[in-house]
Formats: structure tokens, sequence, C-alpha cells
């Protein structure tokens, strides 16, 4: 029986094909013979399961790699919600709230389920298949420098001692002097490590368009472009999403390192020869992306409390 509601559907269908020069009935003809959708073919479940290729037979090297494509899946939502407070045709408060409380639910997982990374593989398997990934390092993930591109002002991601004599609308000179460029240069030269400059020719043209496009739409212009009274409904999320990205999350990084690459008298160098023990402590980069949220004597203890 046809009812109404599907003869009105029916019509709506029409319009819809009409509009773009197609004929509807072709498209039925497609429904009487095409399949039901299935679960693993809606999530592509088959590719997803063999998306993992070790480049050893030790076993937990499979445990490093799909934790990695969880994290990078977790950073692609992230600039989704990013996207949608950047660019929202009408920004209201509310969608404002959304999006920051849906990265925030990203990152908070994220960090809570590190003991994976931290206490879910065997130390000596990691140090033995760790060495079939050099130069590859979680130093390179270009999502999380996107994330911190369209979250803050450029200049705020540069070493504060750097950033004097820099002109926040010369956005190529910025980026020169960004913060974890430092972070992986040799020890013993200062020079750029592989793994540095491997990143550097995949990504610094993209980063520069992307910084281009966010310049005055990053979260933080979009949260001074609201009235006072709306800013002080967002300053807990953003001081929430500010301490997950640049605190909580290195110290989970940290936490890691310590735990498979402290060794006594000398400890064990990263895959991508950056600098941990330096590199990855919030208290030495104290990179903001809010500063004007915070008091001085905060941030003079940033990354020190937790």
């Amino acid at each position: 029986m046809v009812t109404t509601e599907i003869t009105d559907k029916i019509k709506r269908l029409e319009e819809k094909y009409a509009a773009m020069g197609q004929d509807l009935s072709s498209y039925l003809d497609g429904l009487l013979y095409a399949d039901y959708l299935t679960y693993w073919d809606y999530i592509q479940l088959d590719v997803l399961l063999n998306l993992q290729h070790p480049r050893t037979p030790i076993p937990d090297e499979n445990i490093f790699i799909i934790y990695h494509q969880i994290t990078e899946l977790y950073f692609k939502l992230a600039l989704q919600a990013i996207e949608q407070i950047s660019f929202a045709p009408t920004l209201t408060v509310a969608g404002f709230q959304t999006q920051l409380k849906r990265i925030n639910n990203y990152f908070r997982n994220l960090i809570n389920s590190f003991e994976i990374m931290v206490d879910g593989m065997d130390k000596d398997q990691f140090l033995q298949f760790r060495m079939a990934l050099l130069p590859a390092s979680g130093f390179q993930s270009g999502q999380f420098r996107k994330i911190e591109i369209c979250s803050t002002n450029l200049v705020n991601l540069v070493y504060q001692p750097q950033r004097a004599d820099l002109k926040e609308t010369e956005l190529d000179q910025v980026l020169e002097k960004i913060y974890w460029r430092s972070g992986a240069t040799e020890l013993s030269t200062g020079k750029k490590t592989l793994t540095l400059r491997q990143f550097e020719l995949k990504y610094m043209n993209e980063f520069l368009q992307l910084a281009t496009r966010y310049k005055d739409n990053n979260i933080q212009a979009q949260y001074r472009r609201l009235s006072p009274e709306d800013q002080q409904e967002l300053i807990p999320l953003l001081k929430e999403y500010d301490t997950n990205i640049n605190v909580r999350w290195p110290l989970m990084h940290y936490k890691s390192a310590v735990r498979y690459l402290n060794r006594k008298p000398e400890d064990i160098a990263a895959t991508g020869g950056t600098n941990w023990q330096k590199y990855l402590p919030p208290r030495n980069k104290r990179i903001v992306f809010f500063p004007e949220l915070w008091t001085e004597e905060e941030m003079d203890n940033w990354g020190k409390e937790l």
C-alpha cells in the first residue's frame, strides 16, 4: 500500500533528481538490485583490520601500531570539531561549547588510555622492535601539529624568548621558529635530524597554508570575538582544552619514555633522535594556547602541578 507519506517522499525525490538532470526511475531500479548494507562493509572492517603491517615478528609491535592508529583517528575527530568552531556560518556559545566538550572528551580518552602504551607492552619486546622503526617517530604526527596550529595565534607556538623579533603577520617566519623544530635536532651538532627533515619535507607547505587559513579563525580568535559574558561561559572548557593538550598529553608521553627509555647510567635515545628528556616535559616547553586565561602564577607553574 502506497501511503501519503511515501507518495510525498517520491515527489521530493523526483524534484531532487530532476534538479540535477537525473532520472529517478533509473535510481529506483538500482535500489531494486542493490544488496543490503552490512556493518562490516559500512565501516570497512576488513580494510581496517589489514592496516597493521609490523616491521618485525615481535607480537607487541601490533599493540604499538594499533594504539597509534587509534590516536590518529581521535586527532581526525578533533580537527573536525575545530573546523566547526572556526568556520560555522553562525557560531553560538552553545555550538562552541558542544565542540570543545567533544575535543576534551577525545583527549581525555587518549590520556586515560595511554596506560596501554605505558604498561601494556613488554619492555624487552619494545626495545627490540623499536629499532626497526628508525627514523620514524610520534614526533611526526602531522595531525597533532595541525591541532596546535588551529587552536591559537601561531606565535604562541614559539618559545617565549624567540617571540620578540617576530611579526605575527609573517607566518612563514613564525613557522621557522615553531617550538617543535628545536626538539628534533642532534644533541652533539645541533643539526636537524633525519626525522625532522622528513617531516618538514612532507608537511611544512601544508602547515603554512593551514596557518594562513586559520590566522583569523583559530579557536583563540573565535573566543576573542565573543562578548565578555559569552567568554565567561567558555573559560572552564578552554582551560581544560589547554591543559589536556599542552600538559596532560605530553606528560603521558614522558611517562612512557621514562618507562622504556630511562636507563642508568645513560638513557636510551628516542627513535626520532629527539631529546625527549628536555622536549617532552611541559614545564620545559611552556606552550600555552590561551595565555590570557591563566594567572602569572599558573603560567610559572605550568606543567609542574600534575
